[in-house]
């Protein structure tokens, strides 16, 4: 029904008014006692063979949605009820901000991918914090933070703590995002001392902590040999648990869709070899050293174990799921246990 149907007359409207627009329907429709229960019978499936431990937190189900999807954690007690695993929040920044100018989403349809310079848009952490508070551990949580535009590189660091230090009651774990391309010179920060820099300050409050909690690092999936290598390194240095790979690409390599040189972050099926690639590497290159969450074009349940035969210990979806609907996670799972 949603690839066939629902699809079809939601890519007719702008994406970005679209994706408000299903979260306000979501939102209406869960406010019937019945919705719930019916929406978990049909697209949730819970199997003890599907539950992992990873990075020490109890997962229910091996596939996430990726973050950039419930920004300021508005929605993900009803995303979860889709039969998500676990749901990442953000990329959340300390101040609100509106993000880069409309038009700033574009979908291209012919190579199942999307184009995104959102620039970070979110209301800020405190926002998110207060919806998290209602959460009370139901939902398994990952918060991916990053820094307001106006900041500073020199000064970054300062944004990723205030945030850390912030949501810490409130998620189980933290990604720090360095890797997006649409906030100016955000990139230049996963060099390795500036990266270092961060992942120590972070990790030094961690210790802190009456029971630290894992922090991830998100990488592009633009680096070089040697730049994997570096991630191997720091990660190794900063004894952070893990990494998540990948963001979304600069590259435009064999694309067909008219407006492939839009400026932006490209997601989807073009993605697709290029994350697995990487993750191949990173498990190969470490031995296996750290664990991974693999992200960047599933859109099948065959894309998803190629992550997971690679090294992946988990998935999450964005882009796949917007362009196959939420029977993509269920199938995912089912194909997990049928291997089992």
């Amino acid at each position: 029904m949603y690839t066939s149907f629902l699809r079809p007359l939601l890519f007719k409207f702008d994406p970005e008014k679209v994706h408000h627009f299903s979260f306000s329907a979501l939102r209406k429709a869960f406010k019937f006692p019945f919705t719930e229960r019916l929406v978990r019978k049909k697209y949730a499936l819970n199997n003890k063979a599907l539950e992992r431990e990873v990075f020490g937190l109890q997962f229910k189900n091996p596939v996430g949605l990726a973050a950039g999807f419930d920004k300021d954690a508005k929605l993900y007690k009803e995303l979860e009820a889709l039969g998500f695993g676990f749901i990442e929040i953000g990329t959340l920044t300390p101040k609100g901000q509106e993000g880069n100018p409309k038009k700033r989403l574009f979908r291209l349809k012919e190579d199942k991918a999307i184009i995104n310079r959102m620039g970070f848009n979110n209301d800020g952490v405190a926002a998110a914090v207060k919806r998290l508070k209602a959460n009370n551990g139901k939902v398994l949580i990952g918060g991916n933070i990053g820094k307001n535009k106006v900041t500073p590189n020199e000064e970054a660091v300062n944004d990723y703590i205030f945030c850390f230090n912030a949501l810490f009651a409130y998620v189980d774990y933290f990604v720090v995002n360095v890797s997006s391309p649409n906030t100016p010179n955000l990139r230049a920060l996963q060099d390795k001392e500036p990266l270092k820099k961060i992942l120590f300050a972070l990790q030094e409050i961690n210790d802190q902590q009456e029971k630290s909690k894992p922090i991830l690092l998100k990488i592009a999936p633009d680096l070089t040999n040697q730049q994997l290598l570096d991630i191997i390194e720091i990660v190794t240095e900063t004894k952070i648990a893990g990494v998540i790979a990948t963001n979304t690409t600069i590259s435009r390599e064999g694309l067909q869709s008219a407006n492939k040189k839009e400026t932006g972050g490209l997601s989807g099926k073009p993605l697709t070899n290029r994350s697995t690639e990487v993750i191949r590497f990173l498990v190969e290159k470490s031995n296996n050293s750290f664990p991974i969450i693999g992200v960047g074009g599933i859109h099948s349940a065959q894309d998803a174990l190629e992550k997971l035969d690679a090294g992946a210990s988990l998935v999450q979806l964005y882009t796949g799921f917007v362009y196959e609907g939420p029977t993509l996670i269920k199938t995912i799972n089912q194909a997990i246990l049928a291997r089992n």
